[in-house]
């Protein structure tokens, strides 16, 4: 089992290294910074500090082949979405759509979805508020904030998941 790290920048909080073996890239984490687990929120544009599992892979199709993989491993299709209502009992978990409550769309007409690594952060089980859908995925260019997500260059995501192991984990930050 080995251990990632996000090591957020002390003078900016919106990004950080994300280091691990023979590996330490920039990323982007969210918009309102870090927060302590504990404290984070839905909505709150925070990505929570703390250690989380490697949970599974989702990647676009039509963008890209299936990438090497040592986790589960799924196609994202349209009808996707992850649940971000608290009121409902799906929160923090993958929907099909169309779907009454909140949710991000899977399928975005953006890239920053292409390739989408889950982080077990509130889903074992789900805490309602308590924050959801926090994945390692594409970041934007200039490394622009997430929703509290962190992001990394596609290539650095891909070489990433190529090297997971069930079991791994990230740690966001110093414990």
């Amino acid at each position: 089992m080995q251990t990632w790290r996000v090591i957020p920048d002390s003078k900016d909080e919106r990004r950080g290294r994300f280091i691990g073996p023979a590996t330490d890239v920039p990323c982007a984490l969210g918009r309102g910074g870090v927060i302590l687990e504990g404290e984070k929120r839905e909505g709150d544009g925070k990505t929570p500090l703390g250690r989380y599992p490697f949970r599974q892979v989702f990647y676009r199709p039509d963008k890209m082949s299936a990438p090497v993989c040592n986790l589960p491993l799924s196609p994202i299709s349209p009808d996707l979405g992850w649940c971000d209502d608290p009121k409902r009992p799906e929160y923090n978990q993958l929907v099909r759509l169309p779907f009454s409550g909140s949710h991000e769309k899977m399928w975005r007409d953006d890239s920053l979805y292409d390739v989408v690594l889950v982080v077990g952060h509130n889903d074992d089980p789900p805490v309602p508020g308590l924050g959801s859908a926090i994945f390692v995925h594409v970041a934007r260019d200039g490394f622009k904030p997430t929703e509290g997500c962190i992001a990394l260059e596609v290539l650095a995501l891909l070489a990433l998941i190529r090297t997971l192991q069930k079991g791994d984990q990230l740690q966001v930050g110093q414990l």
